[in-house]
């Protein structure tokens, strides 16, 4: 059964890279109020000036703080709990149903040919991603 676990969050690791899909944990919010607070700051004090200023500033201040918050979403899926994987691996089995595979290199083949497969399982992916982890999603491009 262990295996089987790997073998779907190694599944999902693939199929998320493959889209090249990166997330964020609820920070990007805070780098755009700094952003926009000082901008709006800015103009109070300076006028047209303190704006280019301000948001200046304050595009450099929200990038600082949140550095690093954007990731992979594959390393996401791996630095999952064994609870939080689990609770990713019966969504997943719900929609894999009674579909058998030795390793994973099979189960592998199996999802990316199978379009309607594969769009439903990077589908419950994002669902969980974004509900369980309260994560946005991004694409890379």
């Amino acid at each position: 059964m262990c295996h089987r676990v790997d073998d779907v969050m190694k599944l999902c690791c693939e199929l998320s890279a493959n889209q090249q899909i990166q997330t964020t944990v609820k920070g990007s919010g805070k780098g755009a109020a700094a952003a926009g607070g000082l901008a709006f700051a800015g103009g109070l004090v300076g006028g047209p000036l303190g704006i280019a200023v301000g948001g200046a500033v304050g595009g450099l201040l929200g990038c600082w703080l949140t550095s690093g918050q954007f990731k992979p979403l594959p390393q996401i899926i791996m630095e999952l709990s064994p609870q939080q994987q689990q609770k990713l691996y019966g969504d997943l089995m719900a929609i894999l149903g009674d579909i058998q595979w030795t390793d994973l290199a099979q189960l592998t083949a199996l999802v990316m040919g199978n379009a309607t497969l594969k769009q439903q399982l990077t589908g419950a992916l994002l669902g969980y991603i974004t509900k369980e982890l309260q994560a946005e999603v991004h694409y890379v491009d």
